[in-house]
Formats: C-alpha cells, sequence, structure tokens
C-alpha cells in the first residue's frame, strides 16, 4: 500500500467531501480516503498495482473539483 496527498480545489462544503470520498473510495484499490474540507485536500491509501495516482487525480477532476 501507498499513501498519497491530493490538492483539491472547489470544495465548498460537506456534501463535495461525501463526493470526493465516494468516488475515490469506488477504485479498485482504493483502501481509505480522508477527504478534509478545511485543508482543501485528500489523503489517500491505495494499492499502486491496481489504481496509480493519475488515476486518483482523474477520479476528482472526473467529478467536477480540481486536483493536483
Amino acid at each position: 500500500m501507498e499513501t498519497t496527498i491530493i490538492n483539491i480545489g472547489g470544495m465548498s462544503c460537506g456534501g463535495c467531501v461525501k463526493s470526493i470520498t465516494g468516488v475515490l473510495v469506488a477504485l479498485p484499490g482504493v483502501a481509505k480516503a480522508e477527504v478534509s474540507l478545511e485543508r482543501g485536500r485528500a489523503v489517500v491509501e491505495f494499492d499502486p498495482e491496481q489504481v496509480d495516482r493519475a488515476e486518483l487525480v482523474e477520479a476528482v477532476e472526473n467529478a467536477g473539483f480540481d486536483a493536483a
């Protein structure tokens, strides 16, 4: 397992946090996603053999948020 931090822009409420968390944990290989509205980021624990960081960022962007 690896852990990465994804900076996220465009979150404004708890609903955004729930939405992003749901999108991330739905990906194969993601064990845990902790999204913080206050910090504007997600800490994601994932299996790099099943999903890579670029796919995590893309999933957040496809949900309508800025991610880096």
